[in-house]
């Protein structure tokens, strides 16, 4: 029986109690003045005293029956509402309210109840993930900002050499580029995680996107001597051009930083019905199944040996934008034998 079947039924039995209950009322009312009537021999003055004593009587044991029923059906499980709220209200998200019935009984305090659960357990996670990122925020800004301190305090040495001040220029420029590129993704993932910014589709042909974003990443895989394959059917879809180049260079500039020289990197682009699948693939170092179930969490980073290359945003990033273009993000992987990641894409062409 569902809820919504259950809730009619209680429903129904509360107006069948509430007419019983007048019913018997008027009837013991009625059957009173027979009696009292018989016995009086029509004595007005003690028929009136006596209806009024049993009149009297009977609305005390029925708001008394009311009063119980209040106290036990209404203001028990409202009273434990209250209390569940206040405390969730001055920041307590502990809170955890057991029902009054069983799950094939429950009403509708007892649904309250296990809402209030539900959202307490949300705004107790929240309040962790706001923590997590205040300092994980707090350590990725840090980082940047004491690199370009402490190399500035070495530029203003009189004595440095030209070779030494072009390199140090450089680490510099590199931790301002970090820092840039930090800020513009918290900034991208905070309008995308408050609906700020919409998708607006244009035809993309898919293919030729692909590979220019692969052409950007041309001299660094020359220089790591990766193998290259690519097979790119030729699709054309509608969606958002800039968000898929988030998603393009996050993952292919990661399978080339996270595979080795001599390595092989893959990118595959095909059609099948009304879905479009991109696959990215590298032979690189791989990721546990433990790091694959967090690998797309706001700073997460599975591989702190490239700690310094990123910022762990990349990946999280990604899977905002595939949530926003209403597509699929998935990841298969083995440590020590590389990663595919596969990412299904929708046509946005009748979305409205």
């Amino acid at each position: 029986m569902t809820y919504q079947t259950r809730r009619r039924a209680a429903t129904f039995m509360g107006y069948l109690i509430f007419f019983l209950t007048v019913a018997v009322t008027v009837t013991v009312a009625l059957a009173a003045f027979v009696l009292v009537n018989r016995h009086s021999g029509g004595n007005t003055p003690v028929i009136v005293i006596t209806m009024i004593v049993v009149i009297g009587l009977l609305s005390a044991l029925c708001t008394v029956a009311d009063l119980i029923r209040r106290r036990i059906m209404v203001d028990r499980p409202v009273r434990k509402i209250l209390d569940a709220t206040e405390r969730i209200a001055a920041g307590d998200f502990s809170v955890h309210l057991v029902a009054t019935h069983s799950y094939e009984r429950y009403d509708d305090y007892d649904l309250i109840m296990e809402n209030l659960n539900i959202m307490a357990a949300e705004l107790s996670r929240s309040e962790i993930l706001k923590a997590d990122f205040v300092s994980n925020v707090s350590h990725e800004l840090k980082t940047p900002l004491t690199i370009i301190r402490n190399y500035l305090s070495l530029l203003e040495r009189d004595n440095l050499d030209a070779d030494s001040r072009k390199k140090y220029m450089e680490t510099v420029r590199e931790a301002t580029g970090r820092l840039s590129d930090l800020i513009t993704n918290i900034l991208k993932l905070n309008k995308m995680e408050n609906r700020k910014i919409a998708p607006e589709p244009e035809e993309i042909k898919l293919h030729d996107m692909l590979a220019n974003s692969i052409l950007q990443y041309e001299e660094i895989i020359d220089r790591k001597g990766l193998e290259l394959c690519c097979e790119l059917e030729e699709v054309t879809l509608h969606s958002d051009p800039g968000y898929l180049e988030i998603v393009w260079n996050n993952l292919i500039s990661n399978a080339v930083k996270f595979t080795e020289a001599g390595g092989r990197i893959g990118v595959f682009l095909n059609r099948e019905g009304d879905k479009v699948i991109v696959k990215v693939t590298d032979t690189g170092c791989g990721i546990s199944p433990e790091v694959g179930a967090r690998i797309f969490d706001k700073f997460y980073q599975g591989d702190t040996s490239h700690a310094g290359e990123g910022n762990g945003l990349g990946l999280a990033l990604v899977k905002k934008v595939i949530d926003v273009l209403g597509g699929e993000i998935s990841v298969e992987s083995e440590v020590g034998r590389g990663s595919t990641f596969t990412i299904v894409l929708k046509d946005l062409k009748n979305v409205p």
